[in-house]
Order: structure tokens, then C-alpha cells, then sequence
């Protein structure tokens, strides 16, 4: 069957999903990887969308010879997906709250073959390849409160984002696996908004809860040393009054530290919680450090998470969490 007639059916299906089927089954013809790719939703570009773009890039791309895609100002609503193969991709744009990747797929969506869509196929981003960076856009999901709805899901290795803002409700980042960083990031959500087994490291990010839950639902692997790293962000809540926990352990094992964040009262007096299962208390890896704020308090903090020296706390780098075998420095 060729592309036309997997795609005739596809005006019956919501618009998203159909953006994401197109870039699994392929696009347009790939360009060289030292050609700077334009987007502008207006057509005044040579692709309309950022997916078609993504489409064009080669698998040949490498650290010397990268994919350069910038996108003008608009609201792009598609289900993006970076193959696993489109290695060295970078999407830029000038202005975050001006250049919006969005799509409202949610978990009981029916999808293709009319059963739920589930969590873990919402994402409005999907970033599958390694060496993957981004500046200056918005991630989103805009289903709002019904349910899990990924506004971005990161299974790459060696993920950079700057300057970009993740807007959602349940599960707004799905850092799946891999290394990531983020720096000078807005991320709001209402539940387990920032979750998964990857090594992530968050500097100088702004958190926005938006209902009373939990910010990070970590699933670290036991082996692995470092889960969630934040260092030097800002925790606000939506309203006066509402108070959210720090996390809870998705799996055991959980990995969060929190170094010197300023913490709102958002944040609950007990900080964490261990998801209706006290064996979780042997096992999360929950940290903090010179934290400050109504919220950094410590005299009520659970007693199973623990209060770093500085001696410990050093070891919280942006090199010793993500540098890895390879010594990566994003």
C-alpha cells in the first residue's frame, strides 16, 4: 500500500495522530545535513510543519555535521516524533511563548484501533534519538485536566533543552531514559509532572504546580546514582493556599534532590510521600540542600528523606550527574 493510501482515512482520525503516523511511515525526500532547515506555519517556508522537516533531515548527521531547524513564530499542532535514526537534531525558535509545539492527545483517547491510547503514546513531542537539543519553544499538551497527557516524552540520550517552557497537567515531562539537561526552563503541571527512570538534571528552572499532588514521580533504576537533579530553581504554585508534595516513588529506588531551590509554601511541610507503600521508604534516594523559602523547611520533612552536608551535596555537579562514560558536557 503506498503513503497516499495509508493517509486517505486519516481525515477521520484526530489530527495529532495523524502526524504522528505520517513521520513513523516516512516524508519527503532527506536533505543534506549541513542545510539549515526553515519552518513557518504560514507556508512563507519551505515546510509547514516541523515534522516535515524532521522527515527531511538525513541519518548520516554526526557532531560535525549537524541539522539546524529553526521555526518561526505560531502555533504548530502535531504529534512530533524524532526517530531514533535523526541523531544531531536541533529546533530552535526565538521565543518561547511565541512558538508553541502543542497537541491534546490524552490516555483515554481512543486511538486508531479504537482502544485507549494510553500513557505512554500521548506525547505531543517524542524524542527518541540522542544528541537532541532545543531553545526557545514551547513543549505543550492542552488536554488539561483529563488524565495523563505528555506534553513531552525524552527517550534519547544526551538531550539538551534551553529556554523552553512545558506546559501540561498530569505527567507534563516523561524523562524516559537517557541523560538530559535543562536550564532556564518554566515546566507546569498538576501531577507527577516531571517523571521517569532517565538522569535528568534541572538548573535554574521554574516550577508551577498547579493543583495539590506531586511535582516528580521518579522511577530510577537501583543501579543507577543519580535520578532527578534540580539546582537552583524557583517552586511557585498557581494559587494561594495549594501545597503539593516534592514526589513520590513511581518505583522503588526513586532519585530526587532538590539544591538550593527556593521553595513556596506550595510546597507540603512533609515534602514527600511514599505512594501508599512504606517499603518505598527503605529504598527512595530523596535529598536536599540549603534549600530556601517558607517551603525549604526542615522540622517536618519525613524522616526517612535526608538533608545533604555540604561534603555530599558537592558531588551533585552537572558533570559528575551527567558526564557519564563519556564525559559528556552539555
Amino acid at each position: 500500500m503506498s503513503l497516499k493510501q495509508k493517509v486517505a482515512g486519516w481525515k477521520f482520525w484526530p489530527p495529532c495522530l495523524a502526524g504522528f503516523l505520517l513521520a513513523a511511515l516516512g516524508g519527503p525526500a532527506q536533505l543534506r545535513a549541513d542545510t539549515n532547515l526553515l519552518v513557518a506555519a504560514d507556508g512563507s517556508a519551505p515546510f509547514r510543519t516541523v515534522q516535515e522537516a524532521i522527515n527531511a533531515t538525513p541519518q548520516s548527521a554526526s557532531l560535525s555535521n549537524q541539522v539546524f531547524i529553526r521555526i518561526q513564530p505560531g502555533v504548530y499542532k502535531e504529534a512530533l516524533y524524532v526517530q531514533r535514526e535523526k541523531r544531531f537534531v536541533h529546533l530552535a525558535g526565538d521565543d518561547p511563548e511565541k512558538t508553541i509545539l502543542t497537541c491534546d492527545l490524552f490516555a483515554n483517547m481512543a486511538g486508531p484501533d479504537g482502544r485507549p491510547l494510553g500513557t505512554f503514546r500521548t506525547a505531543s513531542t517524542y524524542i527518541d534519538a540522542d544528541d537532541f537539543s532545543a531553545e526557545n519553544l514551547t513543549f505543550e499538551n492542552s488536554a488539561g485536566p483529563k488524565g495523563q497527557a505528555l506534553a513531552i516524552r525524552v527517550d534519547g540520550d544526551r538531550v539538551t533543552f534551553r529556554h523552553c517552557r512545558f506546559l501540561g497537567w498530569q505527567d507534563t515531562i516523561l524523562d524516559n531514559r537517557g541523560r538530559h539537561y535543562y536550564t532556564h526552563c518554566y515546566i507546569a503541571g498538576a501531577t507527577d509532572f516531571i517523571f521517569g527512570a532517565a538522569t535528568s538534571f534541572f538548573e535554574d528552572c521554574h516550577i508551577q504546580c498547579l493543583a495539590r499532588s506531586y511535582i516528580t514521580a521518579a522511577s530510577t533504576p537501583a543501579e543507577q546514582p543519580f535520578g532527578f537533579v534540580f539546582s537552583r530553581c524557583q517552586i511557585t504554585g498557581a494559587s494561594n493556599g495549594l501545597q503539593t508534595f516534592l514526589g513520590r516513588p513511581w518505583r522503588p529506588f526513586a532519585s530526587v534532590t532538590f539544591l538550593q531551590t527556593e521553595m513556596s509554601g506550595v510546597i507540603r511541610p512533609e515534602g514527600w510521600d511514599n505512594w501508599r507503600n512504606a517499603g518505598n521508604e527503605t529504598t527512595a534516594r530523596y535529598a536536599e540542600f540549603q534549600n530556601t523559602g517558607p517551603g525549604a523547611a526542615t522540622n517536618n520533612r519525613v524522616a526517612w528523606s535526608r538533608q545533604l552536608s555540604p561534603a555530599q551535596a558537592a558531588a551533585f555537579t552537572v558533570e559528575n550527574v551527567l558526564g557519564g562514560p563519556d564525559h559528556w558536557k552539555p
